[in-house]
């Protein structure tokens, strides 16, 4: 019998992570934040009034098992002088069909079929959420964009509006075997999607382990000078009785020119701080998971995926 594996990101973490896990014969649901609202997504939003699709795309085109060109050909970016410039043609598909059908998750089950993908892909919510954050100094920032440009430092992360979260993600946490919160910008990727009420009350209410999968380095602005133990010890504080049962951490060996590379971004990699991660009661995996090419970290997808089963199986 198959396992059902629920996942909750966003970004390239989390098409990184499902590009290993589609490969083993496990149940994958990949559960998207919409409430990004730069780039060629942003655009989109504020032209049609729709939820954010370009995670969406990103982790659909990594779940596809179709021909790597068509792949390529739906992350394309137009490069014009006209208003087409720098939207991914994926974008533009997802959007056409939410004005057919009116409705994302639908929009997304067609794009599926027509992509070859096994797996499921839910939206959080069908709302234009509008994701805010309450700064140190008591300020407080609308839109996601914003939040990543701020100089401030994040106290808390909300939504404007309380979403109406997808019956099928709720469902989905019920009938799960694991959950995995994907490496990824924790205040913008994952916490979007932990800080939903219906979400949180059902994650109470279910028995499956709840596993994260720490980055790799910090992030300038948001997370610096976090261990992992700080990753996952914020984590707790948005997920109320729950928390994290489990962490993949890295121990790659690092070469000094790729992290004075990172350092000059202001990023550090994030220590396993054994004692802090004892003390939060959960249980540390830590594996050599990360790719260096061309000065760049990269988490091993494969690598990662196989790490994963192997723990669901064994339990």
């Amino acid at each position: 019998m198959h396992k059902n594996i629920v996942v909750f990101g966003g970004g390239t973490g989390l098409s990184a992570l499902l590009n290993g896990l589609k490969e083993y014969p496990v149940d994958v649901t990949a559960v998207i934040t919409v409430s990004d609202n730069g780039a060629s997504t942003g655009r989109l939003r504020k032209e049609f009034g729709v939820p954010a699709v370009g995670d969406i795309r990103k982790v659909i085109t990594a779940l596809s098992s179709i021909n790597p060109k068509i792949k390529e050909m739906l992350e394309y970016r137009f490069n014009t002088n006209s208003d087409l410039n720098g939207h991914p043609v994926g974008n533009l598909i997802l959007t056409a069909l939410l004005e057919i059908t009116g409705s994302l998750k639908e929009s997304i089950e067609l794009l599926e079929q027509l992509l070859d993908v096994r797996h499921k892909v839910l939206p959080i919510s069908e709302d234009n959420l509008t994701l805010c954050a309450e700064m140190q100094d008591g300020s407080v920032v609308e839109g996601e964009s914003e939040i990543t440009l701020s100089d401030g430092k994040i106290k808390k992360i909300f939504y404007k509006d309380e979403p109406h979260v997808t019956e099928e993600v709720l469902e989905s946490i019920k009938n799960s075997d694991l959950i995995i919160f994907s490496m990824g910008s924790l205040y913008t990727s994952l916490l979007p999607n932990i800080i939903c009420k219906s979400v949180r009350e059902s994650l109470e209410k279910t028995n499956s382990e709840i596993m994260y999968i720490c980055n790799a380095v910090t992030e300038e602005g948001e997370t610096d000078n976090f261990t992992v133990g700080d990753h996952i010890k914020e984590i707790n504080k948005y997920l109320g009785k729950r928390k994290v049962d489990v962490v993949i951490a890295s121990n790659s060996k690092i070469d000094d020119k790729t992290l004075e590379n990172y350092k000059k971004e202001n990023k550090d990699l994030v220590k396993i701080d054994y004692a802090k991660i004892e003390s939060l009661k959960c249980k540390l995996i830590e594996k050599d998971i990360i790719i260096e090419k061309d000065n760049v970290m990269r988490h091993d997808s494969m690598h990662l995926g196989s790490i994963i089963v192997s723990y669901l199986m064994e339990k």
